[in-house]
């Protein structure tokens, strides 16, 4: 993205607001006019001063008394205007930096897994915030400084050569070094800094991935490897930092010798062309305000361009994420299920991941309003892809999936969702209140139906032995808790929400004999007249499901009760009989 460009767009995120930024944009050309206008009244006044021995006293006050009236109208005018404008300046910028944020929250929170897995979250927390910061600067800078700055230099520079052209060729000389050394310096460090940001983002996604690994680093002894990998993240950072930094030393001391000549060599040249009769003493000075305005606004325009290329990788790498599209897309008029009764049909259903192999192939079965179907098989035959896609995280390649009749494509996102209840094979809490992780799929639930839920999952006796009840908070991903608490409170979340259709994704995994037997009937009860898709390893869990379909290389190779399957010495059988012996070893251990 070109350097105009990006600031470009910058400023057009200024979104519904774009109105008033015109009119602050208006108001900083205002308070640009004045500045102009002070160099000049200066200028009178030496030149009111210059005459005034040939003048009459009361002549004298007389115009000395409206000059400065009128530079008084013109200071207070430039200060109250500087208020208002800074005033709504910051308004308008905090504002749209915390609306980018939400905007910024939402839009990550949509995309598909498939994103989530290629990017390190801490990288995305990093972007969110050093991008929207970098973004108010930017717009803080624009209506206080930078209107301006290019007001200064468009519009200023052609009217000291107006009033005078052998001064202003100084000016103008030293706006093209000004131009020429700022083009050459930012393409010299464009790309480097691109490189420090990179660093920079991994410095940020190594630090998320240990913090959130903790107890991994610490088990395995990785402190002092962790340690040393951020280390040498750092080393990268400076080594190519540095250069950048001493290429924009070196421009700061050119431009500053550079207007410090060319001030010189006006007053010089101004000297000489008075003496010679071609200027007056107060167009000297007002040239002279006019120069230290301009020169100053260069080296502003200087220190605006140097901080843009040290931002524009973050900014690019922020539009990167908002431009960033999801896989799975709503269609437009897309249909508002309500409440579904459960029917769930795969026709013919295959997928693979964009330039992979092939996940599902040919994967065709309905699932009745009130059914248990069983996927089983071993890791990776494609039984936790066929569920993903039912909760539309992807979409199929081939075929297509209904529920009710209605192709998934064509329902809301948020509709479908809330028709399937997932109890995850992790049970993923927030770090929040028991009771506001149990709330996730249904806000408005009562306290009685939190409850009921929790006491039907087991949960409601620990919960209430917890510091604080409902009101505990369970830590980062529930760590607070035990791995079999964190799974009946995942239980009691899918309860509350009361889907007709239910994904239990290894429900029962973490918890001990006794429990699951308990959460076992309870799940039972909750399975009752809903569409029910069990992943189990385990297959006692799955011996009342009303159909089992067993899946090898991402397809369906067996199907049928669970009497049926072993009855006909297959695949099903013999993961059966690899189970049983696994189970008849385990004593010995």
């Amino acid at each position: 993205m070109g350097f105009l460009r990006l600031y470009g767009r910058v400023l057009w995120m200024l979104g519904s607001d774009r109105p008033m930024a015109l009119g602050l944009g208006i108001a900083a050309l205002g308070l640009a006019g004045l500045q102009f206008l002070e160099p000049v009244l200066f200028g009178r006044v030496v030149d009111l001063l210059a005459r005034s021995e040939r003048m009459e006293p009361a002549a004298l006050w007389s115009e000395a008394t409206q000059l400065l009236v009128i530079w008084g109208i013109v200071g207070f005018a430039g200060i109250a205007g500087n208020v208002a404008v800074g005033l709504f300046a910051d308004r308008l910028a905090h504002r749209n930096r915390l609306r980018v944020m939400r905007d910024y929250f939402q839009h990550v929170l949509a995309l598909p897994l498939s994103f989530h897995g290629d990017t390190q979250s801490g990288r995305l927390m990093k972007v969110m915030l050093v991008g929207t910061d970098n973004l108010l600067g930017l717009w803080l800078g624009f209506f206080r400084e930078h209107v301006i700055t290019f007001v200064s230099i468009i519009v200023l520079l052609p009217l000291t050569v107006v009033m005078n052209w052998r001064l202003g060729s100084l000016l103008v000389v030293l706006v093209v070094v000004f131009a020429a050394v700022s083009t050459l310096v930012i393409r010299r460090t464009q790309q480097a800094q691109a490189k420090v940001e990179a660093f920079h983002s991994r410095l940020a996604g190594n630090a998320q991935d240990a913090l959130s690994n903790v107890v991994v680093v610490q088990s395995f002894t990785r402190l002092s490897s962790e340690a040393r990998l951020f280390g040498d993240i750092i080393h990268q950072v400076l080594h190519h930092q540095f250069p950048v930094l001493t290429w924009w030393a070196i421009v700061a001391v050119l431009t500053r010798a550079a207007s410090t000549v060319c001030v010189i060599s006006i007053f010089v040249l101004g000297t000489i062309l008075h003496v010679r009769g071609q200027a007056t003493v107060g167009e000297i000075v007002a040239f002279m305000g006019f120069a230290t305005l301009l020169i100053g606004r260069m080296e502003g325009a200087i220190g605006f361009i140097s901080h843009m290329v040290f931002i524009a990788p973050r900014l690019v790498e922020l539009f990167g994420v908002l431009d960033a599209r999801s896989s799975v897309l709503e269609a437009p008029g897309a249909t508002e299920v309500g409440r579904a009764t459960g029917e769930v049909t795969f026709e013919a259903v295959g997928f693979a991941y964009p330039g992979g192999p092939p996940i599902l192939r040919d994967v065709s079965f309905t699932a009745r309003p009130g059914q248990t179907i069983a996927l089983v098989g071993q890791t990776g035959a494609g039984k936790s892809t066929a569920m993903a896609l039912l909760q539309r995280l992807w979409d199929p390649s081939e075929g297509r999936i209904t529920l009710d009749g209605h192709d998934l494509r064509g329902i809301t996102l948020e509709s479908l969702r809330a028709n399937i209840g997932v109890v995850f094979q992790e049970s993923m809490l927030f770090s929040r209140s028991i009771r506001e992780n149990l709330l996730v799929g249904r806000p408005d639930a009562t306290q009685e139906e939190i409850e009921t839920a929790c006491r039907q999952a087991e949960a409601h006796d620990f919960i209430i032995r917890q510091p604080q009840g409902y009101d505990t908070i369970v830590g980062e991903r529930g760590s607070n808790l035990s791995g079999g608490q964190r799974q009946r409170l995942a239980i009691a979340r899918a309860l509350i929400k009361n889907p007709p259709v239910l994904i239990l994704d290894e429900a029962t995994s973490a918890l001990d004999a006794a429990t699951e037997a308990r959460v076992q009937k309870a799940l039972t009860a909750l399975m009752a007249g809903r569409t029910t898709f069990i992943i189990a390893h385990r297959l006692s869990t799955v011996r009342e499901a009303d159909e089992i379909m067993v899946f090898e290389g991402g397809q369906v190779v067996e199907r049928g009760p669970f009497a049926a399957l072993v009855a006909q010495d297959g695949r099903f059988a013999e993961l059966v009989r690899t189970q049983l012996a696994g189970a008849a070893v385990a004593p010995a251990h």
